[in-house]
């Protein structure tokens, strides 16, 4: 499915003689990949890249199995480590087994789940799947991650600023307890993004090898009175 690559390359400094002047290392700036092929996940290993951002179509056995769901309150909430090889994916959700089109969205977080692990060379992945009836992270924050794969199947999605709408100085404690709107975190309201729903997002975060100080800025969105739940699928290197 991608062309595997190792997940940390590192790249030897070069030697400069003692007392000699070093210039300051200048990193380019982040920038995010917008695509429909899936392969294009793969970019997440170029350097200046911290979001891969994949649009795909919702198929509609898909989305009508999304919102039947959703709709009759049923929950799910599973964090666990998965080997997508071994992991009994069909006893994940029991209580919607049969609504129509459960057995296509479960292939489809079959697949998310064998690519993530394909894609960094991993044989499990920390999956969580959750329904969710409020803002789980309603602050900006970065994760404490190598990577994220985020996936919003119903409801709203994620919430993330590009680098130039954001001042990483008042973000956690830099904020003083305050909110974003008035701590200054966000420079620029008109930018903040958001992911479709069925979008696919692969996002760098602090723990990933030099990418410190640089990890995705997101956010967990409002619900709203049209859309007041989200089936939210991430998967996390371990």
């Amino acid at each position: 499915m991608f062309a595997r690559a190792p997940f940390a390359q590192t790249v030897g400094s070069p030697r400069v003689p003692p007392n000699s002047f070093q210039p300051l290392e200048r990193r380019p700036a982040t920038k995010t990949v917008m695509s429909d092929r899936f392969a294009d996940l793969a970019r997440i290993y170029e350097e200046d890249v911290n979001l891969c951002l994949i649009d795909r179509p919702l198929p509609l056995e898909i989305e009508g199995f999304v919102y039947a769901a959703l709709s009759n309150k049923t929950r799910i909430e599973i964090s666990q480590a998965v080997d997508p090889s071994r992991y009994d994916f069909g006893a994940i959700w029991p209580q919607v087994t049969a609504l129509d089109g459960f057995r296509a969205w479960l292939d489809d977080v079959v697949w998310l789940t064998s690519a993530f692990c394909e894609l960094f060379g991993q044989r499990e992945a920390g999956l969580r799947l959750r329904t969710l009836d409020n803002a789980m992270c309603p602050r900006f924050h970065v994760d404490r991650v190598p990577a994220r794969m985020i996936c919003s199947y119903g409801g709203i999605g994620t919430e993330w600023l590009p680098e130039y709408a954001v001042d990483r100085d008042k973000l956690g404690m830099g904020g003083c307890g305050v909110p974003d709107q008035v701590s200054g975190l966000i420079a620029d309201a008109t930018a903040i993004r958001q992911m479709p729903a069925y979008a696919v997002g692969l996002m760098k975060g602090e723990h990933w090898v030099g990418n410190e100080g640089r990890g995705l800025v997101h956010r967990s969105p409002t619900p709203t009175a049209v859309q007041p739940r989200r089936l939210l699928l991430t998967l996390d290197m371990l």
